[in-house]
């Protein structure tokens, strides 16, 4: 369904609410940037954030891994009719349109349709590959744009689980507020960015122009990592210790964050290398950053490019040139704000046509920073969690971690049989553990 020919008053959706009030009490306007996050939807490139997990037993989990769904369904009832800020009100609205504009519609969620059983998966490739599934099937605009999925673990007595929120609602950092209030016991606020990385905005303009006109310009010779995006995705898994991978970082100059994007430089030259195909040098990588204002939009993130140095051989001095940059790339992507074709219907238009033939960014790389503290969700204890991002426009790659409960979980999407997911998960596990293994001896 192209976002032209949105028409969410169709039966069988949510219940719409009856008015309280006049048409503002009804109708919320979407901002422009939420707004071009359903332009940005295709069939092979559905822009939603899922949150996948493997929950044990306790609440609504059986001790035999049985699935209480109404126990389930009668707890996050509650919680969303609580409310709080924005995106806790996403949950109960839908995307309605009025002539050329769209707005937020309240309505009351069928839980029966949200919240349900699926098919059991076998193992973390299991629930992998039906992450990759969910990649290209489609929320139904004529709801509330998320749902929860609960998957028996075969052979256990585990429940895998898999929470799609579409960036029409949430970007990445509210979708993680929106989990946090949902299976454990936040407020669903997301957290501020901080303002001591944003930079004066003397030059803004100047850098608005560069911005929108570098997605023209070709900075990366030709790889498998670009290309059309096909139906058939993959996803799989690495993670490592946090605090094991902090004091690796911190040991060689860096952040987290740095260390992620030096590994991830490693396995990408690895998986290549592996396939005979060449590997560019550097590697663009685009990075979401969070932006501390938002207004009422679902998304403020900005944008951080860094080149990650795949030809350098030793792991300090990689780790040394990723800081370099985003020690800077942080305050610049907040001083130039959200992308600028994303703040009106047509630039969105113009981004999405260019964003599948571009060559100035070769992979999607996010690190989102979880809950410190095990979740529950009605009783049940999230024992793995992991994110994962789409993949857009022609990059084929994407990388999404989240820190959860002291473990550094990542998450790598594509979008191309030509590049296993497996293989770059296998490859990013073995730097990832080399790291910490470095630093304790």
């Amino acid at each position: 369904m192209k976002p032209e020919e949105l028409n969410p008053t169709q039966e069988g959706s949510g219940t719409r609410l009856p008015s309280t009030g006049g048409l503002d009490d009804e109708l919320e306007p979407l901002t422009a940037v939420d707004a071009s996050n359903l332009t940005f939807d295709a069939d092979n490139q559905v822009n939603s954030f899922l949150f996948a997990g493997v929950l044990g037993h306790g609440g609504f989990v059986g001790d035999d891994g049985e699935i209480h769904l109404d126990v389930l369904r009668r707890e996050l009832e509650l919680r969303i009719a609580a409310g709080g800020g924005s995106d806790l009100r996403r949950l109960a609205q839908r995307v309605s349109r009025r002539g050329s504009r769209w707005f937020w519609e309240r309505c009351r969620p069928d839980l029966e349709w949200h919240v349900r059983r699926d098919q059991p998966v076998r193992g973390l490739a299991g629930l992998g590959e039906r992450c990759a599934g969910l990649a290209v099937e489609r929320l139904p605009v004529d709801r509330p744009l998320w749902e929860l999925l609960l998957m028996p673990l075969e052979g256990t007595a585990d429940v895998a689980m898999a929470l799609r929120v579409h960036h029409a609602v949430s970007d990445g950092v509210g979708a993680l507020s929106l989990v946090d209030f949902l299976l454990g016991h936040g407020s669903g606020t997301r957290p501020a960015a901080s303002l001591k990385d944003v930079v004066h905005r003397p030059r803004r303009r100047r850098f608005e122009f560069a911005r929108v006109f570098a997605m023209v310009r070709s900075r990366v010779e030709p790889t498998v990592l670009l290309g059309p995006i096909g139906d058939n995705h993959g996803v799989a898994f690495a993670d490592v210790e946090l605090e094991a991978l902090r004091q690796a970082a911190h040991a060689v100059g860096g952040t987290i964050n740095d260390a992620l994007l030096a590994a991830v430089a490693v396995s990408i030259r690895t998986a290549l290398e592996g396939i005979g195909e060449p590997v560019p040098d550097p590697l663009p990588a685009s990075i979401p950053v969070a932006l501390p204002g938002r207004g009422g939009a679902g998304n403020a993130t900005g944008v951080m490019l860094v080149d990650l140095p795949t030809a350098v051989a030793d792991r300090r001095e990689r780790v040394r040139r990723i800081a370099e940059q985003t020690s800077v790339g942080v305050g610049l992507a907040r001083e130039q704000g959200t992308y600028e074709l994303t703040r009106s219907r047509t630039g969105a238009r113009l981004m999405r046509w260019l964003a599948r033939r571009q060559r100035f960014v070769a992979v999607f790389v996010t690190n989102v920073r979880g809950p410190e503290r095990p979740l529950t969700i009605a009783g049940a204890p999230l024992l793995r969690a992991c994110p994962m991002a789409p993949i857009q426009g022609n990059v084929r790659l994407g990388v999404s971690a989240l820190s959860y409960a002291g473990r550094l979980t990542c998450t790598i999407h594509t979008g191309t049989d030509a590049l296993s997911a497996a293989f770059v998960a296998e490859a990013l596990q073995s730097e990832l553990e080399a790291m910490v293994g470095t630093d304790r001896s």
